[in-house]
């Protein structure tokens, strides 16, 4: 059965940050992950998943000036002192929450340009190796050039190869159904094909990134089948609702019914 989390940068932003944990909790939700959490100290995160019974599942490591357009730091080599600051920044966050699986964002470069592909190659090598000895999983995402235009991990052919010749134990493929869908389509057969490295999977509606069932892939089909594969990750509802986030929770509600009838029938073995 899919286990899904609610992305909090995206969803329940009717809401202040911190009190979007306990709108996600009363929607249904088991699991949360989101952007970044560095507005807020490290103590106050895990409190706030400590009271509404949530478990955190992925963020991103800092990703450089957001505001002014910079989105990692990984392919960067002239920051490559801020990048490794960046790790010891997350890892508190990550242990603190008790996150197990963290995000790195590669930044806005060409892979035309040895030096980016090398910085990036080294960068993905030093967070999985400093993850790892915490039992941490580093996530790579191959990010459409249409929301993000110059980012330099575009393709997820250069993602899956890239993990393949590291062979690092805790190096996975974060697999977005959206970006997917944008960058190459063909979503179930590649999903199959990649499961196997794939740490967490991402949903969003193409073309406008709104909820499952707005829009291209046929999600419904895609949860199903995850079931029929022995998917045991969670999926990240990293989409925009298009009105408030509650109003748009159809797709859910037969989820969350049949995660409690679960429950209910464990409680009575």
């Amino acid at each position: 059965m899919p286990r899904f989390a609610a992305n909090l940068s995206m969803m329940f932003t009717e809401w202040d940050f911190l009190d979007r944990f306990a709108a996600a909790r009363d929607a249904g939700f088991t699991a949360v992950e989101y952007l970044f959490p560095y507005e807020y100290p490290a103590d106050v995160v895990a409190d706030q998943l400590q009271r509404c019974g949530l478990e955190q599942v992925l963020f991103n490591f800092p990703a450089g000036n957001w505001a002014a357009g910079e989105r990692g730091l990984a392919a960067l080599p002239e920051r490559w002192d801020e990048f490794q600051a960046s790790i010891g920044r997350a890892l508190l966050y990550a242990c603190a929450s008790g996150t197990k699986r963290l995000h790195l964002m590669a930044g806005i470069a060409s892979r035309g340009g040895p030096p980016a592909v090398a910085s990036y190659r080294r960068a993905v090598a030093h967070a999985a190796e400093r993850l790892g000895a915490e039992g941490i999983e580093l996530v790579i995402e191959p990010i459409n050039a249409r929301d993000m235009p110059g980012y330099f991990l575009n393709d997820f052919g250069f993602a899956s190869t890239l993990i393949a010749e590291a062979g690092l134990p805790n190096l996975r493929l974060q697999f977005d159904l959206y970006h997917r869908q944008i960058l190459h389509g063909d979503v179930l057969t590649a999903r199959r094909a990649l499961l196997p490295i794939i740490g967490h999977i991402q949903v969003a509606a193409v073309p406008t990134r709104h909820g499952p069932g707005t829009g291209e892939p046929a999600n419904a089909f895609i949860f199903a089948e995850l079931d029929r594969l022995h998917y045991g990750g969670f999926i990240g509802c990293e989409y925009r609702p298009a009105r408030r986030t509650a109003d748009g929770l159809g797709w859910f509600a037969p989820h969350r019914a049949r995660r409690r009838q679960d429950r209910g029938r464990n409680a009575t073995c």
